[in-house]
């Protein structure tokens, strides 16, 4: 079992930036990808971006590429989503995703996630 637990959510101004941890614990892998997906209410969960094991490797979502960012701390077993230049479409439930990929990222299919997160809510004001 791997357990996932997000924070640094929070209410925002546009514009503004947060940054998100998801520290994992438990039985993880050596080579788990971690993805990061958000949640808006009424809408489909929805992929915002991934990192591999290493670091090495990211893949963003179009919509928030440029402004957001990935990276790891594998000797804290933690991963950070840093988010820039936020806007209000960007409020929504986030949510970290463990996964050991075939490949080194991890999928923008949420199903192909092992374990999840419960989620920190992020709100930006316009």
């Amino acid at each position: 079992q791997v357990q996932l637990v997000e924070s640094g959510g929070g209410l925002v101004q546009a514009g503004g930036s947060l940054r998100l941890s998801c520290v994992a614990s438990g039985r993880t892998s050596r080579y788990y990808a971690m993805g990061w997906f958000r949640q808006a209410p009424g809408k489909e969960r929805e992929f915002v971006g991934t990192i591999s094991w290493d670091g090495l490797s990211t893949d963003y979502a179009d919509s928030v590429k440029g402004r957001f960012t990935i990276s790891r701390d594998n000797a804290k077993n933690t991963v950070y989503l840093q988010m820039n230049r936020l806007t209000p479409e960007d409020t929504a439930v986030y949510y970290c995703a463990y996964d050991v990929p075939k490949y080194r990222l991890g999928s923008q299919r949420p199903e192909s996630y092992d374990y999840w997160g419960q989620g920190t809510q992020v709100t930006v004001s316009s």
